[in-house]
């Protein structure tokens, strides 16, 4: 187990590894506004590029090459090609709804997620709700069912980044792999299609590598930035009920929606302000109901 991953003896590292998570993917549309004149697909392709040399360096480096060999078996790679489309879609997704200038609405979509997450367990996972819980969940819908209401639109980038990524931590909770060697495999199996697509940016001349040493750095950059928040998160998902996990994922957006409001200046309309507060709402129902539930099973 790396230093990065290693928790602290006699302490619950479930949610430790959740807040490190979530709150570096909250401010993560700051580094992805730095690729602005760059196409989405391109940005995408360093990050899995990258990603996939960082993680299997960080394995050769600590010496866990058997740890790494154990993933490469059929059943393990077939849900591993699917968890890594699902990553691939969603993280391609996200940089897209950033750079057009869509970050409250992709906040809006890791809003959502908590509540496919809850679904998902339920329906897979047998994982069971009190009433209080369950009146979170229903308040949250609410205030998501409230906002296409009143636009009159499915906000499909919302939606798609809350499914694919609610799939994606149900598939990896239950795979059962190691978290890095399996996110380091995840990345390896798509990599050829990335280095594909850089090639033809490459010999088109539509691509932006060797641009500058500062854009360089910053396409290096996408390996780390993108792999140490997913190591937390599937360190997290090992720990924690798959509703629980869910719900932490509500600081990523809040944080991301300062950003889009505060930073960015996008729209922030009466709509939104409804729609939020009763997610907020739900939150702080569902947050107490836990509190109270572990209370009395540890009575």
């Amino acid at each position: 187990m790396s230093r990065f991953t290693k928790p602290l003896a006699g302490f619950d590292a479930g949610p430790l590894y959740a807040i490190l998570a979530y709150g570096t993917w909250g401010l993560l549309p700051i580094y992805w506004k730095f690729f602005s004149q760059v196409q989405p697909v391109e940005v995408l392709s360093h990050r899995i590029l990258w990603s996939a040399l960082f993680l299997c360096s960080l394995l050769w480096l600590q010496g866990r090459q058997a740890e790494f060999r154990a993933v490469w078996q059929p059943q393990k790679l077939r849900a591993l090609l699917l968890t890594a489309l699902l990553l691939a879609f969603n993280w391609g997704l996200y940089i897209y709804g950033v750079n057009t200038d869509r970050v409250i609405e992709t906040s809006l979509g890791y809003f959502i997620n908590p509540l496919v997450s809850v679904l998902l367990g339920l329906l897979f996972l047998k994982e069971q709700l009190n009433r209080s819980q369950q009146m979170a969940v229903a308040l949250a819908a609410v205030g998501v069912g409230y906002f296409i209401w009143q636009f009159g639109a499915v906000p499909w980038i919302a939606l798609a980044l809350a499914v694919s990524f609610a799939f994606y931590g149900l598939l990896r909770k239950v795979t059962q792999v190691a978290p890095m060697a399996g996110l380091a495999v995840e990345t390896l199996l798509i990599t050829p299609l990335s280095i594909a697509i850089l090639a033809y940016g490459s010999s088109t001349g539509t691509g932006h590598w060797s641009q500058s040493w500062r854009l360089n750095l910053l396409f290096i950059g996408c390996g780390v930035i993108t792999s140490m928040p997913l190591l937390w998160f599937n360190n997290a998902a090992k720990r924690l009920k798959l509703a629980t996990l869910g719900f932490f994922q509500y600081m990523a957006p809040s944080i991301q929606l300062g950003l889009g409001v505060f930073l960015y200046r996008e729209p922030f309309t009466q709509t939104h302000l409804i729609t939020f507060a009763c997610i907020w709402a739900a939150l702080v129902l569902y947050t107490a109901a836990s509190l109270r539930q572990q209370q009395l099973a540890s009575s």
